[in-house]
């Protein structure tokens, strides 16, 4: 079997090994492994063809990993993108534990106070949302 025949065939494992998996890793491998054909094709020699398909397939797979993780340190936590963060309530009264039952949006909330709060009645807003729970602050 030939140089660009093998690099071919393994260009096509890898797409289809991509498509099982999603991760677009496999796919910029298969980018190096079609670098790697196309200089089997052009009759350079094999350590030549390993080197283009490591470096086409390498740098391929460092710039995803690279924009993933840029793209995941931008988004925030879950409760920063949360739609009900900086909203206000009315809490009538807070039992011996330090929380209350509020209503929001139609629904039963138990809520919290943010650390160095005071459980007075009156309108606080919504700091932040951990589980099912309002973290609370005083206005």
């Amino acid at each position: 079997m030939s140089d660009t025949v093998m690099w071919w065939v393994l260009a096509a494992i890898l797409v289809a090994l991509e498509l099982s998996t999603g991760t677009f890793y496999l796919l910029l491998l298969a980018a190096g492994a079609v670098a790697g054909a196309v200089a089997a094709m052009f009759g350079l020699e094999f350590s030549v063809q390993l080197v283009f398909a490591a470096i086409i397939g390498g740098m391929g797979c460092l710039l995803l990993a690279r924009w993933r993780r840029q793209r995941a340190a931008g988004a925030g936590s879950v409760s920063d993108m949360h739609l009900d963060r900086d909203a206000t309530l009315m809490v009538e009264a807070w039992d011996a534990q330090c929380t209350a039952q509020v209503r929001h949006r139609g629904a039963n909330w138990t809520a919290v106070l943010a650390p160095g709060q005071v459980a007075t009645p009156g309108a606080f807003r919504i700091k932040d949302i951990q589980g099912n729970r309002l973290v609370l602050e005083k206005l």
